[in-house]
């Protein structure tokens, strides 16, 4: 394995590292910070593959920042960088909870610990709403994406159909749509 390679996949490690490390609220909270690094910092993807990525990261089991990252890791360098992705943003929460673990029943309780995390919980908030505006506006490009993307919020809504199936079922008139196109709308 020459230099290069070896840069390269600690470069995804670090990268991963620093946002598995510096961002609360879980998966939905680290898109744009993975968005900005990747794609406006780095420039290892395009805005367009981001959001593929993103989709995809949501579509099968699992948390979404572990599956994007996994993605875009192979996407840059292949199995071996889809694993240093994949641990540099799993290390953190590792040992970040090992600790907390070891010491948690004597702090939980503290007024300060839990006015923090009323005041990160906020913050999480935004970020997902940020998170889902900038997707939003990327994804729905045609008539076709916003009215699925209006028949699944009102699904959501209105039923108790599984967001499985709404996806599954989005992801085949997506697919009809194109082939009646002829392939041009993408």
């Amino acid at each position: 394995m020459n230099k290069k390679m070896l840069r390269q996949y600690l470069d995804l490690f670090l990268v991963f590292f620093r946002i598995g490390a510096f961002t609360f609220g879980g998966g939905y909270a680290m898109i744009p910070l993975i968005e900005k690094e990747i794609v406006t910092n780095r420039g290892w993807i395009a805005n367009e593959d981001i959001l593929d990525l993103f989709a995809i990261g949501q579509s099968i089991p699992g948390a979404i920042a572990i599956n994007t990252s996994s993605l875009v890791g192979y996407k840059i360098a292949g199995k071996r960088g889809a694993l240093c992705a994949t641990f540099g943003v799993v290390l953190p929460s590792f040992l970040i909870i090992t600790i907390i673990a070891s010491f948690f029943q004597t702090i939980a309780d503290d007024k300060n610990v839990k006015a923090v995390f009323v005041g990160i919980n906020a913050a999480v908030v935004f970020l997902i709403i940020k998170a889902a505006m900038k997707m939003m506006k990327a994804a729905l490009i045609d008539k076709v994406t916003i009215s699925v993307f209006a028949i699944t919020v009102l699904t959501i809504l209105l039923t108790n159909i599984s967001p499985i199936i709404l996806i599954i079922c989005g992801g085949i008139l997506g697919m009809i749509s194109y082939r009646k196109s002829g392939g041009n709308s993408l």
